[in-house]
């Protein structure tokens, strides 16, 4: 069976999280979205591992309504890296926690927590609880793996190659990965990193996996590409609309080319703000190959927008949250997923104001601009064309994700 799955979220016992980040919410949007598989995030927090433990559990997955939660956490190295560490049962996350104790202050006071280890020495504490690991939003420019280093294997070393996964990050996807070849043999993963269960943050990005049944063991199976499992669909944001993608000012957010960048010795003339290596420049320096060359294994990648998004856009609302636009949103997704909604039900079974039939459609036919963001402000999108008259496309032209 297929089924989406995100991988990576905090619980609101995690610094800068929305309070409303609990099982229960978690559970209900994830289904309204369409998603199977959540990640709890945070699993080595005491107080959110008690409300796991009181889920149902099955071979490593706890249920809760139509949602399944599969334990994991996100940690920060020595050198500011983030690691995503998937775990395959309670008594790992123990483990775990206990490995760590005596190398982080912050086990109970932060949902992410900061060790005092190398990504070597994370990475082999990891695997040894048999659990799996990569780097999270891994080209990110604060707490990115290519922020710091300039492959994996300086990273990880000796464990390089047990590392199976890599996650992209909302500023890049498979083309931008595809053209570092140390990449080749890894599986992508794209995941939310949610910080609040809002329609437009969580699931944001996501995977689709080819799975026998709900258990770790299988979504293992999937990452690893082993026993005929497999991720077929990476899905998540136009890279441009990441609030890394470009190399720009992290104040003023003016951009700079990267040789700009090294002119101002890293300072923006204009406010004298830090600026940032954007996500794109970054790669352009990582790449061994000028275009990407896909691995037979790789799946295709789905550029999605939120909904609350394309409605925003659709009715001239500056905010996904305005009340007008979050009851479109939930009118639509009230018998279906809202990624039914966006890629595969027929728009004229959909009830809603044409303006947003027609802001659907048109981002179906690819429709769309972006404005890249950079230096910690997300890229601007724009549907110039849903206001018009566009043609109904025919069914081979809307993109599904049975199609892939």
């Amino acid at each position: 069976m297929r089924v989406n799955v995100d991988l990576h979220i905090h619980s609101r016992y995690s610094r800068a999280v929305s309070g409303e980040m609990n099982l229960q919410e978690i559970a209900r949007k994830a289904s309204m979205k369409g998603i199977k598989i959540m990640g709890t995030g945070d699993c080595l927090f005491p107080k959110w591992m008690d409300e796991i433990k009181e889920l149902p559990n099955n071979e490593g997955m706890f249920k809760l309504g139509q949602t399944y939660f599969v334990l994991n956490v996100e940690v920060e190295d020595s050198k500011r890296v983030h690691h995503l560490i998937l775990v395959p049962e309670i008594s790992k996350a123990e483990e775990l926690r206990g490995e760590f104790s005596s190398k982080s202050n912050s086990l109970d006071t932060d949902g992410r927590p900061k060790l005092n280890m190398t990504g070597a020495e994370i990475a082999d504490t990891a695997l040894e609880a048999d659990c799996l690991l990569g780097p999270s939003h891994a080209f990110t420019p604060w707490t990115g793996i290519y922020a710091h280093y300039g492959s994996l294997d300086e990273c990880y070393q000796e464990k390089v190659d047990d590392i199976k996964f890599i996650e992209l990050g909302l500023s890049a996807d498979t083309d931008y990965a595809d053209r570092i070849a140390e990449l080749s043999n890894k599986t992508f993963l794209s995941n939310s990193d949610a910080h609040s269960p809002n329609s437009n943050k969580l699931a944001r990005e996501f995977n689709q996996i080819e799975i026998k049944d709900l258990s770790f063991q299988e979504l293992k199976n999937a990452v690893c590409r082993s026993e005929g499992r497999r991720t077929v669909l990476n899905v998540g944001f136009f890279p441009e609309e990441g609030k890394y993608n470009r190399t720009a000012c992290s104040r003023c957010y003016r951009h700079f080319t990267s040789k700009q960048m090294n002119e101002f010795l890293g300072r923006c003339p204009i406010c004298n703000g830090l600026i940032k290596l954007g996500v794109r420049d970054r790669v352009d320096k990582l790449a061994y190959y000028k275009i990407p060359v896909h691995p037979d294994h790789r799946p295709p990648y789905l550029h999605l927008i939120p909904l609350a998004e394309i409605i925003s856009i659709a009715l001239g609302v500056k905010s996904p949250y305005a009340a007008n636009v979050q009851k479109s949103w939930n009118e639509l997704v009230n018998e279906k997923s809202e990624i039914e909604v966006l890629v595969e039900t027929d728009l004229s079974e959909l009830d809603a104001d044409p303006k947003i039939i027609d802001a659907i459609k048109a981002f179906r036919l690819g429709k769309v601009e972006v404005i890249p963001g950079g230096g910690g402000k997300y890229g601007e999108i724009s549907i110039p064309a849903f206001s018009l008259d566009l043609p109904k496309p025919k069914v081979n032209q809307q993109r599904s994700l049975i199609d892939f």
